[in-house]
């Protein structure tokens, strides 16, 4: 009988821990407040250089925790701004730079994934903590968009 409790006990605490642990690797490291401080630097570019986007601000696991389509922005950037913070948080590096990559055969390709221009990782105290995405003009203007956004709240870079 001692023996069954303890199989129980050792089931439970196995339980709560791989569910604790489980809980942290979901655990969003980009807060509301600093996706909106993102949105905001990135719109004000955007809406400066006269370009009609949309801006996603995902967390470290491509989770959306802001979006906004600008007037004018064709309905397809959002599927593709969501495909640029993909590539960048599964691989902490620009969507432009991954397309590079995966060119040259020095990456796995991911899938649903873009190779062009215009999402940005954001790095804290070289921590990953998500992407800023932007689509609707050029690949290198939208990534002039998702710069100013993410630098506003940390680095595009680890370092």
């Amino acid at each position: 009988m001692t023996t069954k409790f303890s199989k129980r006990v050792v089931i439970v605490l196995m339980l709560l821990f791989s569910t604790t642990a489980l809980a942290q690797q979901e655990s969003s490291l980009m807060t509301y407040d600093l996706a909106m401080r993102a949105m905001e630097a990135a719109e004000a570019h955007a809406r400066q250089q006269g370009w009609n986007v949309t801006i996603l601000v995902t967390d470290q696991n491509a989770n959306p925790v802001m979006l906004r389509r600008l007037d004018g922005a064709s309905a397809r950037t959002i599927t593709i701004a969501n495909s640029k913070a993909l590539v960048v948080t599964k691989t902490g590096l620009t969507s432009g730079e991954y397309g590079t990559r995966l060119e040259a055969g020095e990456i796995e390709e991911i899938e649903g994934g873009v190779t062009f221009q215009g999402g940005v990782p954001v790095y804290l105290d070289g921590e990953l903590v998500g992407a800023v995405a932007a689509s609707g003009v050029r690949g290198f203007q939208d990534e002039e968009v998702s710069i100013a956004g993410a630098e506003s709240i940390g680095s595009i870079s680890k370092d």
